[in-house]
Formats: C-alpha cells, structure tokens, sequence
C-alpha cells in the first residue's frame, strides 16, 4: 500500500476514468487533482475546500467517499498540513449563532419599545379627545381655552398695526 495519492491515482487508473473526464464532471481544476494524486497538500485550498475536492474526485471515480475522505485527513495530517481546523470552524460557527442570536433579541426589544411608545402615544391621544368631547358637550372646554378671544385679540393687535403703519 502507497500513499494517499499514489494509491487514489491507481484506484483512478483501475478504473479507466481520466483527469479531464473528473474536470469535467466536478468543475475542479485540473491542478488540484494533479496535486492530491501527487500528495501535494500545500497546493490545495485551505479549510474544508480540500476535503470537498477528495469527495468530488472519489464519486466521480465511483469510490467509497467516506473511507477515502477519512484516510484523506489521515494523510494530510501526517504530512503536517491541516486541512481541516475543526476547533475553528466549530468556533465560528457558534460566534455565528450568537451574534445572530443577539441581533434578532436587540431587534425585538427595539420593536417593544416601539410598540410601548405607540400605544402610550394612542392612550394619551384617546384621553385628550375624550375630555375634549366631555368638556364640549358640558360647556366648559370653551372657557379652559379662550381660543375665540385669543384670536378677536390677535385679530384687533393686526388690524391695529396696519392702520399704525398707514399714518
């Protein structure tokens, strides 16, 4: 038993499939396949990328995905390149939720909030309209606010001014 790469190559071969025909299928560039069968890790993408790319070449070649994915991770960390972080992405993807989490918490209480200003904004609207109802039908809402003998007063200071001003 070879390396990883020498052993995917003779599965590869064993089975008649060519590199462009696995291109060709997968869209995965040629020199990415060229250097996984050469064990040349380094020149792979980073992250999980790489292990998508043993899982395209092995269905395209009609392999068993989960062995050769494993002896994949096996093999790159032997050679001292870590393909996959998994404490990183675990991390990240639990930075993720809570971000999420508190964004969609902050989003309800501005929306509280909201609704509380409203609703004492409609409870203070409904009070002065119903005093103002109460107090026009009682007669007395007339003399709280003088708005007739504000606007005669307003009304007599302007006309007062305007024959001032023809003199």
């Amino acid at each position: 038993m070879g390396s990883f790469g020498e052993d995917l190559r003779a599965a590869r071969l064993s089975r008649g499939v060519a590199l462009e025909d696995i291109t060709e299928v997968t869209k995965i560039s040629q020199r990415h396949l060229v250097a996984l069968e050469q064990d040349r890790y380094r020149l792979l993408p980073g992250g999980i990328l790489s292990k998508g790319i043993v899982r395209g070449y092995v269905g395209a070649v009609g392999l068993d995905v989960q062995d050769w994915t494993d002896r994949f991770v096996k093999a790159s960390a032997e050679s001292g390149v870590v393909t996959v972080p998994d404490q990183g992405w675990t991390e990240f993807a639990s930075n993720v939720g809570r971000v999420r989490l508190e964004r969609r918490e902050a989003a309800e209480m501005r929306l509280r909030w909201a609704g509380a200003i409203v609703l004492m904004v409609a409870a203070m609207v409904a009070g002065f309209l119903t005093v103002r109802y109460y107090g026009v039908r009682a007669g007395w809402w007339s003399t709280l606010l003088p708005v007739q003998s504000v606007s005669a007063k307003t009304h007599a200071l302007i006309l007062h001014g305007i024959t001032l001003f023809q003199r």
